[in-house]
């Protein structure tokens, strides 16, 4: 049985409060190297709205994805 569930809004990815929240993050700790699970502890997310919201920084320039699948500020590298 598939239903289609809301997801709220401060777990949407598309949320631009999230993605302030995120890149304010990471730009405080320029260091800052997550796995898309310890991104989903850090912001309290689930694991698919911090792969979205974490692919959605890389898609705009913002992160990169190391070669051990963690997600790093672009200017970092």
């Amino acid at each position: 049985m598939s239903k289609d569930v809301a997801v709220p809004g401060d777990q949407d990815p598309t949320n631009p409060a999230l993605r302030r929240r995120a890149q304010a993050e990471y730009l405080e700790m320029p260091g800052l190297k997550l796995s898309a699970a310890q991104a989903s502890r850090f912001w309290h997310l689930d694991t698919a709205a911090s792969v979205a919201l974490l692919e959605a920084m890389v898609d705009d320039g913002f992160l990169y994805r190391a070669r051990d699948g963690a997600y790093v500020l672009l200017s970092a590298g």
